[in-house]
């Protein structure tokens, strides 16, 4: 897919709540032969904006082999999602092997992050409003993350995207299949371990 064919997709997924797991290749597709397709892999979306993760060969003439998982932001204004940006970065080998806890150092790790600016048309350079975005992999056994009052299942390759428009980073917590707290992760400090 070229870059509008995935911004199409993803502006469909917002607006219609398609189901990316229902796009993304699974794990017999793990090592990502040649000529597989991009694909969705998680999406969040809290009140007026939204990150949305894609699993994406490199379309460039110096990497048209790499596998990237890029990021974009979205906010809805006027009725509609507009794109505000978003960044990629090279995946893992076997990108959609779901991994377990002691290979990932625990039941959440993120491997991404980034802001976008949601007010990018104000006059004055201060007062910037910001849209941020974490991608992480979630271990085997981690059926959902929660993020305060909302609630994200998570994919059958862990690949989840959260989105916040706060200041500080949400705490998340991994869940398993009936509700119990495998993990905290403060995404404010990601590299301190929390505790439940």
């Amino acid at each position: 897919m070229n870059d509008r064919e995935v911004r199409e997709l993803c502006l469909r997924l917002l607006r219609d709540g398609a189901s990316p797991a229902a796009d993304a290749p699974g794990p017999a597709d793990s090592a990502a032969p040649a000529g597989f397709p991009d694909a969705l892999l998680s999406h969040d979306i809290d009140g007026d904006i939204a990150v949305v993760s894609v699993l994406r060969r490199g379309s460039d003439v110096f990497r048209p082999d790499e596998v990237m998982i890029e990021g974009l932001t979205f906010q809805f204004r006027g009725g509609e999602w507009m794109e505000l940006g978003g960044g990629a970065g090279s995946a893992p080998d076997r990108p959609l092997d779901r991994r377990s806890e002691d290979e990932l150092g625990g039941p959440l790790r993120v491997y991404a992050s980034g802001r976008t600016v949601r007010n990018a048309d104000r006059l004055l350079p201060w007062g910037a409003k910001w849209v941020n975005q974490a991608r992480l992999r979630a271990a085997d056994g981690v059926a959902s993350i929660r993020i305060g009052s909302r609630l994200l299942a998570v994919p059958e390759h862990g690949h989840v995207a959260i989105v916040w428009g706060s200041r500080r980073a949400p705490v998340l917590e991994a869940l398993d299949a009936d509700g119990g707290v495998r993990g905290v992760l403060d995404l404010e400090h990601p590299a301190v371990p929390a505790h439940a």
